[in-house]
C-alpha cells in the first residue's frame, strides 16, 4: 500500500461516495474538524498524536485503527510524522445499522459513546489488515463481476476482526476508581439506555442512582471526559439518526418517540448535537435504504 492515490467508487444513483480506499503521508487531510457524510476507518501505521472526536480528546499511537460514524466531528493532531491507510464508506454501500447483527460493531467500534474511538491492533489483526487491503485495491483497479458483494465481503472481514479485538481490550481498566464508581458507572450506562426517551435531564439520573448530581457530574466527567448532559445528548442522537436512516417516519414522529413533544425544539436539538438538521441528516445519508 505504497501508492497514495486514491481508489473511489461512486454511487451511480445518488452520486455520493459509495467505498473509497487511500493512503496518507501527512496530517493535511484530517488537521481540521471533520464532518462527513460516511462511516471512516482510519489506521495510523506511523506516528502519534491527539485525536479530538465529539467533547473529548485522547492520544492515539502507530497500530491503531480510528472509527468514526457520519457525521461524528473528530480532527487529528500530530507533532511527528504521520502515515497509514484510510477506508471510507457510505452507509448505501453497507448499512452498519442493518447488519448490526451479523458484524457486531455498531456500538463496539461506532456509536460508542463510552470508549475511545480506536482499537488497538496486534501483527495478526496488522497482517490480517495488509492482506484485506491488498485484495481491496486489486479488486477496486480491475472491477468484475460482483465487485460490491466482494468489496463488501472483505469489508464485513475487517469489521469483525476489529470489533472483536475492540471487546478484548479495556482502555478504562488502569483508571482509578473509588470502591463505589464501577457500580455507579454500570447502573448509569444501563439507566440511559433503558430511559433515555423519557428521562432527558441529568437530575433524573442521579435520582435513579440516588446520589446528588454534583457527585455524579464529577464522577461522569472524571470518567467519561464528557458532562452527563453530553452522554444523555448522544444516546438521543444515536438513535434518531437510527430512526432517520432505517425508516421514513416523519421527524416529528421520531421526535415525539424520544420524548419530545416539539418537533422544532428537538430539530434545533438535533442540529446543535450533530452540527446537521434532521432533514439535511435524512437526504445526505439516505432514509429506508434497508426497506427498498
Amino acid at each position: 500500500m505504497t501508492n497514495s492515490k486514491a481508489l473511489t467508487l461512486i454511487n451511480p444513483q445518488t452520486g455520493n461516495l459509495a467505498f473509497k480506499l487511500f493512503t496518507f503521508t501527512d496530517i493535511s487531510s484530517f488537521d481540521h474538524v471533520q464532518r462527513l457524510n460516511y462511516y471512516s476507518l482510519i489506521w495510523i501505521k506511523e506516528g502519534n498524536g491527539k485525536v479530538k472526536v465529539d467533547f473529548s480528546e485522547y492520544d492515539f499511537k502507530e497500530n491503531q485503527l480510528l472509527a468514526f460514524a457520519p457525521y461524528q466531528p473528530f480532527m487529528l493532531a500530530s507533532e511527528s510524522e504521520l502515515s497509514g491507510v484510510v477506508i471510507n464508506f457510505h452507509p448505501d454501500f453497507f448499512c452498519i445499522h442493518k447488519h448490526h447483527e451479523e458484524v457486531a460493531c455498531n456500538g463496539v467500534l461506532f456509536n460508542n459513546i463510552y470508549e475511545p474511538p480506536y482499537v488497538n491492533l496486534d501483527l495478526a489483526s496488522q497482517n490480517t489488515f495488509n492482506m484485506l487491503l491488498e485484495q481491496i485495491k486489486t479488486e477496486m483497479q480491475n472491477p468484475a463481476i460482483a465487485q460490491y458483494e466482494l468489496l463488501i465481503s472483505y469489508l464485513k472481514i475487517l469489521l469483525i476482526t476489529a470489533s472483536r479485538l475492540k471487546k478484548e481490550q479495556q482502555p478504562n481498566a488502569d483508571t482509578v476508581l473509588t470502591n463505589k464508581e464501577p457500580f455507579i458507572l454500570q447502573n448509569l450506562k444501563n439507566f440511559i439506555e433503558m430511559h433515555f426517551k423519557v428521562k432527558h435531564s441529568p437530575s433524573d439520573y442521579a435520582d435513579l442512582l440516588n446520589i446528588t448530581p454534583k457527585a455524579l457530574a464529577k464522577i461522569t466527567k472524571n470518567h467519561f471526559n464528557k458532562t452527563l448532559s453530553n452522554l444523555i445528548a448522544e444516546r438521543i442522537i444515536i438513535e434518531a439518526k437510527r430512526e432517520l436512516y432505517l425508516t421514513n417516519k416523519t421527524v416529528k414522529e421520531i421526535a415525539y418517540e424520544l420524548g419530545y413533544d416539539d418537533e422544532y425544539y428537538f430539530s434545533r436539538f438535533f442540529k446543535n448535537n450533530a452540527d446537521i438538521s434532521p432533514q439535511i441528516y435524512r437526504e445526505t445519508v439516505g432514509f429506508a435504504r434497508g426497506m427498498a
